[in-house]
């Protein structure tokens, strides 16, 4: 029901979109994220948007160089990522919720009922 695309290797400073399209019960969901997961690393949360209003959240170490958007009526999410480094290196996978949450609890992967099948991004030095 969530299908990311868009991921690939690129140097260090080049700009990447991953994208990300909902369907099915997934595509109404109030909330939709993005996380990834390095090597031998947890997932950790990247970016988040809720459908109404598009309220933006992210991952300090993001913050500034990555933009979360959505398309409501293409049930699509997108992640720009821009000023790539080695250390974004990772699977990033898509999520979504279909209920509100707290802001506290954005970046908590548990609190996501749906998940794509993560797209490599790999950032070369």
């Amino acid at each position: 029901q969530l299908q990311a695309s868009g991921g690939g290797l690129v140097q260090a400073g080049d700009s990447l979109r991953l994208s990300c399209a909902a369907s099915g019960r997934s595509a109404s969901s109030a909330i939709m994220g993005w996380f990834r997961q390095a090597p031998g690393k947890e997932r950790e949360f990247v970016a988040a948007i809720m459908r109404s209003p598009s309220s933006t959240y992210y991952a300090n170490g993001v913050k500034g160089r990555f933009i979360i958007s959505r398309d409501n009526a293409k049930n699509t999410v997108y992640l720009q990522m821009n000023s790539l480094k080695h250390e974004d290196t990772a699977v990033y996978y898509c999520s979504a919720r279909r209920n509100r949450v707290v802001v506290s609890a954005v970046g908590d992967y548990r609190q996501y009922d749906y998940w794509g099948q993560g797209t490599q991004v790999t950032v070369s030095s």
